[in-house]
């Protein structure tokens, strides 16, 4: 077994700890592979990125694929976990040497219940300009007038580290700096989204890269106006009502190029 907390192991095969709860439902099964392949198909996640759910029968637990390309995901690639990191059928199959982030931050949000973390390549380049916030530019990304922050991993690691939270301790930091927000960008990195649900943070992290597009576009004209805090938080609230419309697309065009 090894440290879970030493930044400088780099292995992602763990032993297994623990036995497995009760069986999740079959449809969040369902849901969490189409968030594997709505992500790629939307150019969130490329050979790189997870997504992961927290278990609806034992909520110190998630689920999140084995380590491999989110695009190839199936049912049979789905890990248990412990909060911690742990596997507990991983059965002998690589795991993402950064299920930390996902572990530390539903320890610390009980309220968050799917999570999101990407490269996603317009974002990013909000992670490294210091002069210039990531804030919602239209209705549809409402959700991010709660404030980005963004973390600093060298408060944490010092100045040699390859920026992956690989370890709880960084995890930890991770989630102290999400705060209650549902987005944070990671400074050289790429971002990790949060909702209540896999559907909110699938949307939430498709149109951060829709607002991070069009606010660099936006800048580039002038002055930007962008969503006052209580504009931010009136649409989150009534668009994300409407989720299950975007949802319901993307899935039908991953499951037709499936087929």
């Amino acid at each position: 077994m090894c440290n879970l907390d030493n930044p400088n192991k780099i292995s992602s095969i763990i032993n297994d700890l623990g036995s497995p709860a009760p069986a999740p439902a079959a449809e969040l099964l369902d849901d969490l592979v189409s968030a594997n392949h709505i992500l790629f198909d939307q150019g969130i996640v490329d050979a790189f990125g997870h997504v992961s759910v927290r278990h609806d029968k034992d909520p110190e637990r998630f689920l999140l694929s084995r380590n491999m390309a989110p695009a190839t995901v199936s049912l049979e690639d789905i890990i248990e976990f412990h909060l911690d990191g742990t596997p507990v059928n991983a059965h002998g199959r690589a795991v993402y040497l950064e299920r930390f982030i996902h572990g530390q931050i539903y320890r610390a949000r009980p309220d968050v219940m799917a999570i999101v973390h990407s490269h996603s390549p317009t974002v990013l380049p909000f992670t490294v300009v210091s002069d210039v916030k990531f804030q919602p530019v239209c209705h549809m990304s409402g959700f991010l007038g709660q404030g980005v922050p963004v973390f600093e991993i060298r408060d944490t690691a010092g100045t040699a580290s390859d920026l992956l939270v690989r370890s709880n301790e960084l995890g930890r930091a991770l989630a102290d700096s999400l705060g209650e927000a549902s987005f944070v960008l990671m400074r050289g990195h790429g971002s990790t989204t949060v909702g209540p649900s896999i559907k909110h943070a699938v949307y939430r992290a498709v149109y951060a890269e829709v607002n991070a597009n069009l606010q660099r576009d936006a800048l580039r004209l002038g002055r930007v106006v962008y969503l006052s805090q209580e504009e931010a938080q009136t649409s989150r609230i009534n668009v994300e009502t409407q989720i299950q419309r975007p949802w319901d697309l993307w899935k039908s065009r991953v499951t037709t190029r499936v087929k």
